[in-house]
């Protein structure tokens, strides 16, 4: 994989360029006011994990309980995917895992009692792309997983479509090998019990893809 050149961020960092890190990386963030999504959130979800990791999963946006906090993928959709990592065989340590959009994006229920999730515009999500950017150069994985839609087409365009070409292997200079597949919390939402399951095992059916290229690197090298 040839080296990449320096992130272009909307915050200057207080270091030479050649010492970025993850850890200034998210300091940096923690104060972007690129777009008015941070007069929403709590905080700023920067990624979290492995800063060497092989695998890197890039999800939509926080929800309620990773903006209060402070972590990408700690709700329950997190906790579905850390069931889905475990049946391949993954440790969540191993891996690194952050969102298209840093800043929970939300409406509040008809009551005013919850945070209701709302889907990003695409200004916001280019508003934050510079850190995305940043991280996939800074981590450098051998695969980069879509979770989703928005991060799908955040990362691969906006005619990708997650539903024609899930748990296809797409050519992107992100990644030696980019992939998409739903998100989570899609899986949550489907109407019943055995949906959910169905659903689940496609999920992870999608996983085993990625670790079965992974090993396939590994016994190339």
């Amino acid at each position: 994989m040839s080296p990449r050149k320096n992130p272009v961020l909307p915050v200057s960092l207080p270091v030479p360029p050649t010492k970025i890190n993850l850890k200034e990386v998210r300091k940096a963030a923690a104060c972007c006011k690129a777009c008015d999504l941070w007069k929403l959130g709590t905080q700023t979800v920067f990624g979290d994990g492995n800063p060497h990791a092989k695998i890197m999963f890039v999800g939509e946006q926080p929800g309620d309980r990773e903006d209060l906090q402070g972590q990408p993928f700690v709700g329950p959709a997190g906790q579905l995917l850390d069931r889905a990592l475990q049946e391949v065989g993954l440790d969540r340590k191993s891996v690194y895992l952050t969102n298209a959009v840093k800043h929970f994006k939300w409406v509040p229920d008809s009551r005013g009692k919850r945070r209701i999730h709302k889907k990003p515009r695409y200004s916001e999500i280019q508003a934050c792309r510079p850190w995305l950017d940043a991280e996939v150069a800074l981590i450098r994985p051998q695969v980069l997983v879509c979770l989703g839609a928005t991060a799908a087409q955040a990362l691969l365009g906006k005619t990708f479509s997650v539903t024609r070409q899930r748990a296809q292997w797409i050519t992107s200079q992100l990644a030696p090998n980019v992939m998409a597949t739903v998100h989570p919390s899609s899986i949550l939402r489907a109407k019943d019990s055995e949906s959910r399951r169905a659903q689940f095992e496609m999920f992870v059916r999608d996983l085993r893809r990625v670790v079965m290229v992974l090993d396939s690197s590994k016994k190339a090298a």
